[in-house]
């Protein structure tokens, strides 16, 4: 944190989680603890390679400015994964209730009597951040937990002065694990118990069917039966 008379600038670092043919952006915030306007220059070493949005502005009295720095995808990961590039922050006094509109190059120029404060800004390449494992996996018996490392890049120990936490987590984890089988298997249940009463209503109607069927010829017979006994007493009676 860089504490000037003008502005007060957060981070000092712009950190980018580093990720090849994607786009990448940090945030700076311009802090103004003083009772003047204050403009502000934003300018890279590298100005092909990042878009800074805004890159100069006003920042009202006692009141902050966020600025956000995108780095273009990159083809290719630097070497060791360092990075040279650089920011300047400028910032001089305007008049009170100027805007951007009225900011003009030769305010940030000292040779012209301007009293113009600077402040250098590194960047830093870390690690993108992982996604979260549903299941978090403990240290193996007889091995000693093993040190994550932190979306900036460094290493966490707290793993290694944690045990009781460590061996704690695993059991969370299995809980969820028992519950999601209890889940599938009563989903399994219901949908056997379903398959079994569609079987059953099928059976059904293939034996009404079936049955249905066969009532056709039997009433047939005895039709044909009343009409053969209808004629044989025609006949005798004639």
């Amino acid at each position: 944190m860089t504490n000037g008379d003008l502005l007060q600038i957060e981070p000092q670092e712009l950190q980018f989680p580093f990720e090849l043919r994607k786009q990448i952006s940090c945030s700076m915030q311009l802090i103004n603890k003083s009772d003047s306007y204050v403009a502000f220059k934003v300018k890279t070493t590298n100005p092909k390679k990042y878009c800074v949005r805004p890159n100069t502005g006003i920042v009202l009295p006692h009141s902050t400015c966020d600025v956000i720095v995108t780095m273009q995808a990159q083809k290719e990961a630097p070497q060791d994964m360092q990075c040279k590039d650089k920011f300047l922050v400028q910032s001089a006094i305007a008049n009170p209730g100027a805007t951007a509109k009225d900011i003009t190059a030769n305010m940030f120029n000292k040779e012209e009597g301007h009293n113009v404060e600077e402040c250098k800004l590194r960047v830093a390449y870390v690690a993108p951040p992982q996604p979260p494992s549903p299941v978090r996996e403990g240290s193996e018996e007889g091995s000693s937990p093993r040190a994550s490392v932190s979306d900036n890049g460094t290493v966490n120990t707290s793993e290694f002065n944690g045990g009781l936490r460590s061996n704690a987590e695993p059991q969370d984890g299995s809980l969820e694990v028992r519950a999601l089988i209890s889940k599938l298997t009563e989903e399994k249940n219901a949908a056997i118990q379903q398959k079994n009463r569609v079987q059953q209503e099928m059976d059904l109607l293939k034996r009404e069917s079936n049955r249905s069927r066969g009532g056709i010829p039997f009433m047939y017979v005895i039709i044909v039966g009343l009409i053969g006994v209808l004629l044989g007493y025609l006949l005798k009676k004639t």
